[in-house]
């Protein structure tokens, strides 16, 4: 994969027990290590302005992961293990590079990764920082701020739901502005209008490079009479976040160690938020048959991380919630200083 990076990046194939890919590097090679895990949608591109920007004696590692970027494209994601793939994936590098503990940094889906890093490996995390991370309990098809599913069989999340014509144009790598296209929906849904990031055409690379097929993005569904009539299948990361394979949540109250937690959030992210334009109750009154908002209500995506952290500081953990104003899905991108400032207090234990 072609994209190019900035001076003090370097990239590399690395091939470990599990996943061959492309990583991108900075800062000295004895540095304490700090993993960044993009989004959805993205890859590792979109780290490289915060790598630069750690203070002296910190090694950046951000990998492709599986199903993006320079991941090899054999390797598929198996929905049915929720973010099982993906974790194990991070922790097969971990071993690789030889680290025993790191720093996990995760935005949107990234930050799904790490609530199953932080249930399978916790001590080998030093801190975690999430950037609008998806919810504990998944993506779509969940109610209350418990994550009650709304059906038992998680209609209304997976990939039926994702748009077609988006998927559609990622893979004829469509690179014009027009409305619905990949560059429209990032610049804007990721940030917040009329904010444009200065490497816009290597940021669009980065979203088309993501892998698209029945078990790629968006993945396979499953016909169901619930409403809105499309159930998670097995493959993809859209079907990995379905709340059905999300696993016990609960797990995360019971973690030993419990690493400190910096959660950082935009004030107008569209994506991640209790009303969010990208889950299925924003469409209600396009889809026939919508049930009521007592059956399918906005899934409340930050109230559910708000809950599930509360309830981790409660059993002995510690968490710290930021909302950074006037940016949208992607802060670390839209304003930098100050995520830098809250991100490096953390790494220093402030």
């Amino acid at each position: 994969m072609d994209i190019a990076t900035l001076p003090g990046i370097q990239a590399q194939t690395i091939t470990t027990a599990r996943l061959t890919t492309r990583v991108l590097f900075s800062g000295p090679t004895d540095g304490t290590p700090i993993i960044f895990i993009h989004g959805n949608a993205s890859n590792a591109t979109y780290w490289e302005e915060t790598m630069l920007a750690l203070p002296a004696g910190y090694r950046g590692i951000a990998p492709d992961q599986r199903g993006y970027g320079g991941a090899e494209r054999a390797k598929k994601i198996d929905a049915t293990r929720g973010m099982g793939d993906l974790a194990d994936d991070v922790i097969a590098l971990m071993n690789h590079l030889q680290f025993d503990r790191v720093h996990l940094v995760g935005h949107s889906m990234g930050g799904s990764v790490i609530w199953r890093l932080l249930i399978d490996a916790p001590e080998r995390i030093l801190t975690v920082t999430l950037a609008c991370p998806g919810s504990p309990f998944g993506f779509g098809g969940t109610k209350n701020v418990e994550g009650e599913l709304c059906y038992a069989d998680g209609a209304g999340s997976g990939g039926g739901i994702v748009n077609k014509q988006f998927t559609e144009a990622i893979a004829r790598g469509d690179r014009g502005d027009e409305t619905g296209s990949p560059r429209f929906v990032m610049n804007t849904f990721y940030f917040k209008p009329p904010f444009k990031p200065v490497r816009e055409e290597e940021l669009l690379s980065g979203l088309l490079s993501e892998h698209i097929g029945e078990q790629e993005y968006p993945g396979d569904a499953v016909a169901t009479a619930n409403w809105p009539f499309s159930a998670p299948g097995q493959w993809g990361p859209a079907n990995a976040l379905a709340p059905i394979y999300r696993g016990d949540v609960s797990a995360l109250y019971r973690i030993d160690p419990k690493p400190p937690i910096l959660w950082i959030r935009g004030s107008h992210d569209q994506i991640v938020s209790d009303n969010s334009l990208f889950e299925m109750s924003a469409y209600s009154s396009l889809i026939p048959g919508y049930p009521g908002v007592e059956v399918f209500p906005p899934q409340p995506m930050v109230s559910q991380t708000r809950y599930v952290l509360d309830q981790y500081a409660q059993a002995g953990g510690a968490y710290r919630e930021e909302v950074i104003a006037d940016t949208g899905h992607t802060p670390y991108l839209e304003n930098p200083t100050e995520f830098n400032r809250l991100f490096h207090a953390h790494l220093g234990g402030n």
